[in-house]
């Protein structure tokens, strides 16, 4: 475990990002229970609300963002400030993306159905950030074998192609596969090659003279949301707790527009 840890996590420098991702998390499961624990009116902690003006955690969380970003330029990569940096920066981020739908729709929709898209974006960030870590870096390790160098070549050619095919996916209108894709072999390939979701700019350059694509492109995704809809809400209630349904029908109403 040694000579693999220093090889492919100290020497390519992912410390910091190993560092960043576990605060990250931390972060965003801490501010969950605590949110959860207001919402339910038990234990010692409560809204900060200072004359009577709500300060959601987004704040200190873009405080942190700005100081850990800052100062990890500052250190250069290197050494304790470098380490420092990367927590600091990664407790913010988790902050702030847990209010990313209040960022989204500029709205307290925290407790809404819209308030989904901060568990979903958080998830996505921490697997994403998470495979790449896992992934082997093709640069900065010192004295790779004829073998080490072939292997890690390969890598890099895997990454350029499933780049390039995460890319389709996106353009079918398919974002989930096409972040999954960029690290895991094969699944911007299914993403890719599938028919494209109605709506995106696939389909609507290829098949908006083509009624029977549009026709069962419809239909999959009809079915593919029926199927993964109901796992992934509970997943997502399980780790953000359940909307509050007066919460997402005042979000889903019409606002009226500021006066002149």
């Amino acid at each position: 475990m040694g000579p693999w840890w220093y090889r492919n996590i100290i020497e390519p420098g992912k410390l910091p990002l190993l560092l960043a991702l576990l605060a990250f998390i931390l972060s965003f499961l801490v501010t969950r229970v605590i949110t959860r624990l207001i919402r339910a009116g038990r234990g010692p902690f409560g809204n900060i609300t200072p004359g009577g003006l709500h300060v959601h955690h987004v704040v200190p969380g873009v405080i942190l963002v700005v100081i850990g970003g800052f100062g990890s330029i500052a250190a250069g990569g290197h050494g304790f400030g470098s380490l420092l940096a990367a927590v600091v920066f990664g407790l913010g981020a988790g902050l702030v993306l847990d209010e990313f739908a209040l960022i989204l729709h500029l709205d307290d929709v925290y407790w809404s159905e819209q308030g989904r898209k901060s568990v979903e974006i958080v998830v996505l960030t921490a697997a994403v950030v998470g495979l790449v870590l896992a992934g082997f870096l093709p640069f900065g390790v010192n004295d790779l074998t004829t073998q080490e160098r072939q292997n890690r070549g390969l890598v890099v050619m895997n990454m350029a192609g499933n780049f390039f095919l995460a890319l389709v996916a996106l353009w079918k209108g398919k974002a989930r596969t096409a972040l999954f894709g960029m690290v895991i072999p094969l699944v911007a390939l299914v993403g890719a090659v599938r028919l494209a979701r109605p709506g995106s700019p696939y389909a609507r350059r290829f098949y908006a003279n083509r009624p029977r694509a549009r026709a069962r492109a419809g239909l999959r995704a009809f079915h593919h949301d029926r199927r993964w809809a109901a796992p992934r809400r509970r997943f997502e209630e399980f780790i953000g707790g359940a909307p509050d349904p007066a919460r997402t029908a005042a979000a889903a109403a019409p606002k009226e527009p500021p006066p002149p």
